[in-house]
């Protein structure tokens, strides 16, 4: 088994070094701040000490940690071993980090879903010198793993992408939802959102972008409407009113080409 240590003992950190003990590795973990250690994880004083002698070590910081947590820990590392930050920076960041000096294999390694929900078997994306090393560690525990291709940074682009979608569409949802029962027309809605995600997405995706740009002009007018009728709802309609500006943008750029 591995010996492994997790940088990091707050909800994601602690998930999968529970995880990872229960599979019969060696856990080491550290965090300044975290006021428990998962059983059977030992605890180590600081992050250099809990990296020396590890095979993989698992940084689930804040983004904002990822830099001085990289440069205390990468020196202690022997050559072979594998880095893998799991931390929410940028493609830019990851790139850095990967360049700094040290023998292990650098990581970059996104997380696709809520681990509040998933656990430790949330998907990853994983790019970097030491993709395969954490594919290796994670996959028995029942990870889907994917590799992707590029240096460190890769996964996060990914990443990022995606979140333009998923957080974006989550916060239309909930701004529907809510403007929806402030209506009293929340089941309806509810059931409007449902069958929009269902069925073919690669035709609705293809509909969403030659109808925005067709009907442009109209669909942000209209938007703008929606957004007062919000305001008279008392919901608040950021997403609403973005949307209409991002209409009006689209329409703008598209006019040379629709007349």
């Amino acid at each position: 088994m591995t010996a492994v240590t997790v940088i990091g003992l707050g909800e994601a950190g602690a998930t999968y070094a529970a995880a990872l003990h229960a599979a019969g590795h060696d856990v080491t973990g550290f965090d300044p701040v975290a006021p428990a250690t998962p059983a059977g994880v030992a605890r180590a004083a600081t992050a250099a000490e809990a990296c020396t002698g590890a095979g993989i070590v698992l940084v689930m910081t804040g983004a904002a940690a990822a830099r001085s947590v990289a440069e205390e820990c990468l020196p202690v590392l022997d050559a072979g071993s594998c880095y893998a930050d799991f931390t929410s920076s940028s493609p830019g960041v990851m790139q850095e980090l990967g360049q700094l000096p040290g023998k292990a294999d650098f990581a970059d390694v996104a997380i696709l879903g809520p681990v509040s929900a998933l656990g430790e078997k949330t998907p990853l994306m994983v790019s970097g010198p030491g993709a395969q090393a954490v594919a290796d560690l994670l996959s028995p525990l029942g990870v889907a793993v994917e590799i992707a291709e590029g240096e460190p940074g890769a996964a996060m682009a990914h990443k990022l992408l995606r979140s333009v979608l998923m957080k974006g569409l989550a916060s239309v949802v909930v701004e529907a939802v809510t403007a929806g029962r402030a209506a009293g027309l929340e089941e309806w809605i509810r059931a409007q959102i449902a069958s929009q995600l269902a069925g073919d997405g690669q035709a609705v995706i293809d509909r969403f972008l030659t109808g925005t740009a067709k009907h442009a002009v109209r669909r942000s007018k209209e938007m703008q409407d929606t957004a007062s009728y919000l305001a008279d709802l008392g919901v608040p309609a950021e997403m609403t009113a973005a949307s209409a500006a991002a209409l009006a943008r689209i329409a703008h750029e598209t006019a040379p080409a629709l007349r």
